[in-house]
């Protein structure tokens, strides 16, 4: 397929999204069984061009004062893939499946200087208008700044298995992608963003990583994970532990000694965490399935019990940018009641001098701060830990820092370069 054609596919995704509420993952799978003619390369243009568009949909709405695919795809493909609308045109002419020639209000919207000058501040950000005061709440004055690093392309982000290999033999293996150490995890490689058609590279095809040396693991993960700082000698519960990611991390931390229960009220998230142990060389890991009495014998018995919990996922806008066009007041308040069900539930299995680690890959406040300081308030029973100081022992040389609060620390793409985390940790009042 040409570049035209391309945008035709794109835009006819888009405005597919419009009449079919559905992840854009879904769309693009759908429409790439549909059109078997299109080739590998072909469905990662098409697919950077649709996630791009999403990442920063308000804004390009705003400055082609429309919400159309071919307003969106236009915009994006000039001014953020660096097309001119001459080149466009000259290319549309030659090409049966590409879009109608770009009309002169068009061009004139793409030719705009400024065009952001006057666009309300969540256009700005990119968010959703109903996210403004939250977002406010979490960041304060920056918060506009948080919020469009939140809309830029992520890294891939990967963490080396030192059960199995070490940093020297990964960026070996790894050399022709160019990876580079991450700012913080010391076990942590990133592969930076592409630009335009670039294509994200599948290390999953690795012999490191088909070997069980390499996991895809964003950094702010790795980090979240580290700082639960769970000890070789220690019991760990997963409480929330899903396909495993940090169960692995933290299995890692405690090499292979100790303990891990790894459970999840929902068996079809734990189904990939068999597979993914035997790969990553992991033995101190007990999966427990979701029946009755499944853990009544770790009651008050946990070093650490890691919470893992659902959310809203506004941490990973980057990652899966049309989920903030489809999250709700409603949907929010959903994740918000099975927090506070979840840390409740959980907090029994710590024993007196242990730890709750909590973590969300949100950024909102009613999932984070706000859910901690109700869950203190209403127990009466624990004390937050000093999350700077808990942060300068686990990473004394790093020069990014979270924003700490109170309760925990903030992660985000403007402050760490890593997705959006909160962590809190927990201790019994003494």
């Amino acid at each position: 397929m040409r570049l035209s054609g391309r945008l035709a596919a794109a835009i006819e995704i888009i405005d597919g999204l419009e009449t079919r509420r559905r992840p854009v993952s879904q769309a693009l799978k759908d429409w790439g069984q549909a059109n078997r003619f299109a080739g590998s390369k072909d469905r990662a243009v098409i697919g950077n061009l649709v996630y791009d568009v999403m990442r920063k949909r308000a804004s390009h709405a705003h400055m082609m004062e429309a919400n159309t695919g071919r307003a969106l795809v236009l915009s994006v493909i000039v001014r953020d893939w660096g097309e001119t609308s001459a080149d466009l045109n000259a290319a549309f002419e030659t090409d049966n499946f590409a879009p109608d020639p770009i009309t002169s209000k068009e061009q004139k919207l793409l030719d705009a200087d400024a065009p952001m000058a006057d666009a309300p501040e969540h256009v700005k950000g990119n968010i959703p208008e109903w996210l403004v005061p939250a977002f406010e709440k979490s960041f304060g004055k920056k918060w506009i700044k948080q919020a469009q690093a939140l809309s830029n392309r992520p890294p891939l982000d990967m963490r080396i298995n030192t059960l199995k290999s070490s940093a020297e033999k990964a960026l070996k293996s790894l050399e022709r992608f160019t990876p580079t150490r991450t700012e913080i995890s010391p076990n942590g490689l990133r592969i930076a963003p592409g630009v335009g058609a670039a294509k994200t590279p599948n290390v999953q095809v690795d012999e490191i990583y088909l070997k069980g040396g390499l996991e895809i693991q964003d950094e702010g993960s790795q980090i979240v994970a580290l700082l639960a700082n769970a000890q070789p000698s220690q019991q760990v519960l997963d409480y929330c532990a899903g396909a495993g990611g940090k169960t692995m991390a933290l299995a890692a931390s405690m090499q292979n000694k100790g303990q891990i229960f790894a459970y999840d009220a929902d068996r079809n998230r734990l189904k990939p965490i068999y597979d993914r142990l035997k790969r990553n060389g992991v033995r101190n890991v007990q999966v427990r399935a979701p029946i009755d009495g499944a853990l009544d014998n770790l009651v008050g018995k946990m070093d650490k019990v890691v919470i893992d919990a659902p959310c809203t996922g506004t941490g990973t806008w980057r990652r899966h940018p049309d989920s903030k066009w489809r999250l709700t007041p409603e949907q929010l308040e959903k994740r918000v009641g099975e927090q506070a069900e979840i840390l409740e539930q959980a907090a029994k299995y710590m024993q007196p001098e242990g730890e709750i680690i909590y973590i969300t890959c949100s950024v909102l406040p009613q999932e984070n701060t706000e859910q901690i300081k109700a869950f203190i308030a209403k127990t009466g029973l624990y004390t937050p830990v000093d999350m700077k100081a808990r942060w300068d022992e686990i990473f004394p040389e790093a020069t990014q820092k979270p924003k700490f609060d109170k309760f925990g620390a903030t992660l985000s793409p403007a402050s760490t370069g890593t997705d959006g985390f909160y962590i809190s940790i927990l201790k019994l009042k003494s």
